[in-house]
């Protein structure tokens, strides 16, 4: 009888209870896989929002820079922000990094390099065309910064004659 009691023992778990943790799981992961979708939509969105408040914070602090300076004329080159290849308009706004101080004639090149300038060695990666986080390109003058790791169409836009930054979030 003994060894009986060890077979049993020996046995592991019977169909019924197979298929109720099988139940089990299926009924969690119903309900978990919903939310971890719309985790990965909310961290494409929070990526947005913060590389638009990175950007206002850079447009900023570059014309803080201008003001500190006391300059009250367009700047090539302003010193003292960064690597010093910012340029700025007649109002301190930056407008590119190869000698442009015009807001009017803004480029998309212009506007994939002063991202960069701008926001530095922590900046997402930014071209004219596709595969990188960012698409740069000019949009009623402004430069717009569309993001190309969802399909949203989420956007960060500079208006270089007034310094504005929005970010678009759909």
């Amino acid at each position: 009888m003994n060894q009986t009691l060890r077979h049993k023992a020996d046995a592991g778990f019977t169909l019924i209870e197979l298929v109720v943790v099988i139940a089990i799981l299926a009924i969690l992961a119903a309900f978990a896989l919903p939310r971890f979708a719309d985790m990965a939509d909310e961290a494409h969105r929070s990526s947005v929002e913060g590389s638009g408040g990175a950007m206002a914070a850079a447009v900023a602090l570059a014309r803080s820079q201008w003001l500190a300076n006391g300059n009250a004329v367009a700047v090539i080159d302003l010193p003292g922000y960064g690597d010093e290849t910012i340029d700025t308009s007649v109002d301190g706004w930056p407008t590119g990094v190869n000698g442009n101080t015009n807001p009017d004639a803004m480029s998309n090149t212009e506007c994939r390099d002063l991202w960069v300038k701008l926001l530095q060695s922590s900046a997402p990666s930014v071209s004219t065309g596709t595969g990188s986080d960012y698409q740069a390109s000019i949009v009623g003058g402004d430069c717009r910064y569309t993001y190309q790791r969802d399909s949203f169409g989420n956007y960060v836009q500079y208006d270089p004659n007034n310094g504005e930054v929005f970010t678009q979030i759909n």
